[in-house]
């Protein structure tokens, strides 16, 4: 597993980052267009559901296609494999590299704070990895949902000279995605797959 970890981290790097790129290049125009910390939040508060569901997506469909589990446990499977590493990708590690750069940021939670929204969004994206199980798109789209959700966290909910700031920004973008989505659409719903289905998963992904 350790091993599998490690070539899927190595694999995603480049997309990562290039995703990161993507991130900044947003920033820069939200900063020379002084976008209000209102329409991040609510930019946020779409891309971070959304996000949910294609986490939801391919956590679901990666259980769903190396195992023979129960419905019920591939909705527990989906639901903490996307609504919890959605939350520690969008919010917690944006939070706390804010705290790391020493800026004045508040920690914000999509899933209790927007409860409403946030998990019916996820049982559908459950719904959705379970009857249709793929993974390819929907696994690219939670890259860059995820790079935007965690860039507009920034925007939304601290206030700073960003410029000065793009390297690190970068560099946080890049790990708030990196090591939670690979964990999630790959890693993490193999802990589940036992036996011979967990060698045919590792593979044949």
């Amino acid at each position: 597993m350790l091993k599998r970890v490690g070539l899927e981290l190595a694999r995603h790097a480049p997309f990562t980052a290039a995703g990161a790129v993507s991130g900044i290049a947003i920033m820069t125009a939200l900063v020379v267009t002084s976008v209000p910390a209102s329409i991040s939040e609510t930019i946020f508060y779409v891309l971070h559901p959304a996000h949910v569901v294609f986490s939801a997506i391919v956590t679901t469909a990666m259980y769903r296609r190396y195992s023979r589990g129960k419905l019920w446990a591939a909705i527990l499977v989906g639901y903490t494999g996307s609504v919890g590493i959605a939350t520690l990708s969008d919010s917690i590690v944006p939070y706390l590299g804010g705290e790391a750069l020493r800026l004045k940021i508040d920690l914000h939670l999509g899933f209790i704070e927007k409860w409403w929204l946030v998990n019916p969004l996820a049982l559908l994206g459950i719904a959705i990895g379970y009857f249709r199980p793929t993974t390819e798109l929907p696994h690219a789209a939670h890259v860059f949902l995820s790079t935007w959700a965690s860039l507009f966290y920034f925007t939304a909910f601290s206030v700073a000279r960003w410029f000065p700031l793009f390297p690190f920004i970068f560099l946080f973008l890049f790990l708030s995605v990196w090591i939670p989505c690979c964990i999630s659409d790959i890693v993490y719903p193999h802990f589940f797959v036992g036996g011979e289905q967990h060698q045919r998963g590792e593979a044949e992904h």
